[in-house]
């Protein structure tokens, strides 16, 4: 069900009554990316996806960064009324996360930290200034979202995905609006939360693939060593879109974690 309050878009499954689960994609997802996972989890949990400001019916920030980002959803988890919400984060949602968790460490009832980092670095890197113009350089040349989808999605992907997942994922990052992919890019620069992860109290699962090379899965699995209550999962194979890769693997992981972490979801339907 897709909704709007005005000021976010997003699409909904379950009883509103149900614990709430609020899914929050990466640069170039959407909302509707996390359709397979409001199907399958529905049934449990007031399930959620955000349409992240600038995406989809959401309004643009007027100044975007991780910081602005963070404040945006905890404005939505007010509006939907979602107390203690389990947090699911993929990329630059599991920033947002982090960055969330610095301000309001108890505002989660349980993370879901998947391919993502703690840190960017700094905006003048090699590397930094390699991945921008990888991503930034071919729209500065004449390119567009849509021309530029299909490529974006194959270099981000591992092996044998779901070929539905792969048409959903061209379709969102062929429909993001460049202003907002170029701002959202520009906000990773100098993201770094990781003297926070210390202090992240609530039960975290840390996922990666192994086959990701925006979020290596060696780095996740340290990143996981500093989070006192961390379990960390690697799915062989997989690259950056997991949850649209290999859906059933990403459900069966965090369906495993919630139910061994999570004490609501020992409630079954």
């Amino acid at each position: 069900m897709k909704t709007s309050d005005g000021r976010f878009s997003y699409e909904a499954a379950g009883d509103p009554g149900k614990p709430p689960l609020v899914f929050l994609h990466g640069i170039g997802g959407a909302a509707r990316a996390w359709r397979g996972q409001l199907n399958f989890f529905g049934d449990r949990y007031r399930a959620m996806a955000w349409d992240m400001p600038g995406y989809g019916g959401s309004a643009p920030l007027p100044v975007v960064s991780i910081a602005t980002l963070a404040d945006a959803l905890a404005d939505f988890l007010r509006q939907v009324g979602a107390t203690k919400p389990i947090l699911v984060g993929h990329s630059i949602g599991g920033m947002i996360v982090q960055q969330l968790l610095v301000k309001e460490p108890s505002i989660a009832g349980a993370v879901i930290l998947a391919q993502t980092s703690p840190a960017f670095g700094k905006p003048d890197g090699d590397w930094q200034k390699s991945f921008l113009e990888a991503r930034l350089g071919p729209l500065d040349r004449g390119e567009t979202m849509v021309s530029l989808a299909p490529t974006l999605v194959k270099e981000l992907v591992g092996d044998d995905p779901d070929e539905g997942g792969m048409k959903l994922a061209r379709d969102c990052m062929a429909s993001v609006p460049e202003a907002t992919y170029r701002a959202t890019m520009l906000a990773l620069m100098g993201f770094d939360q990781r003297n926070a992860l210390k202090n992240i109290a609530v039960p975290t699962l840390v996922l990666s693939g192994s086959r990701d090379k925006n979020a290596p899965a060696p780095m996740m699995a340290k990143m996981a060593t500093y989070i006192p209550s961390a379990k960390y999962v690697e799915l062989e194979g997989v690259g950056h879109l997991v949850n649209l890769e290999r859906p059933g693997a990403f459900n069966a992981a965090l369906d495993q974690f919630l139910k061994a972490h999570v004490a609501a979801t020992q409630v079954t339907a």
